[in-house]
């Protein structure tokens, strides 16, 4: 139940970070991390690993496309 749970998460914020990429959106990533991030805390906690990775890879590239806009230097 869980990894659902973590799935949810992980697509909702797969969603924001496709449109924080929108020129003048990127400061959406500073909300999109945090919940990225207790989604993957959420999937660790399951037995299954894919809602976990998934989170894991939306925190990864919402955290590029802030230190390419320049908000983490």
């Amino acid at each position: 139940m869980l990894n659902i749970v973590s799935l949810i998460i992980g697509v909702v914020s797969l969603i924001f970070v496709a449109i924080a990429f929108l020129p003048l959106l990127g400061w959406a990533n500073w909300l999109v991390v945090p919940l990225a991030i207790l989604g993957a805390a959420i999937g660790a906690m399951s037995s299954g690993t894919s809602g976990r990775n998934l989170n894991l890879f939306v925190i990864v590239v919402g955290v590029l496309r802030l230190m390419l806009g320049g908000g983490i230097i």
